[in-house]
């Protein structure tokens, strides 16, 4: 039987993390909030990046990065997929030898 996928972290820029509407998903879901700087996100190799994104706020992803930073390095399960202001990303959580869950991660 093959187990279900669970978000484990909400992961986002810094400038985002305080947000009312991140707080209130994470509240809802009971899973903590991680952020991670422009710079750090901007090192990641993402499928879909974004100019627009990139002027705006200095890097060129931050729902792929930081899915991607926040799983470990885990590959994508849904690339960067926007709705109503809202871009959401999810990857799956790399198995540590404490840790061997195959867990998502939502970023925002």
């Amino acid at each position: 039987m093959q187990e279900r996928a669970r978000i484990v972290v909400l992961a986002t820029a810094t400038g985002k993390a305080a947000s009312a509407a991140l707080l209130a998903a994470a509240d809802e879901l009971n899973v903590p909030i991680v952020s991670f700087d422009p710079d750090v996100l901007g090192r990641v190799q993402v499928p879909s990046p974004s100019t627009r994104v990139e002027h705006a706020i200095g890097t060129a992803s931050v729902a792929e990065a930081a899915a991607i930073l926040a799983s470990g390095g885990g590959p994508l399960l849904v690339a960067k997929t926007a709705r109503d202001g809202v871009t959401v990303a999810a990857a799956r959580k790399v198995p540590s030898s404490l840790n061997n869950s195959d867990d998502e991660t939502e970023c925002e």
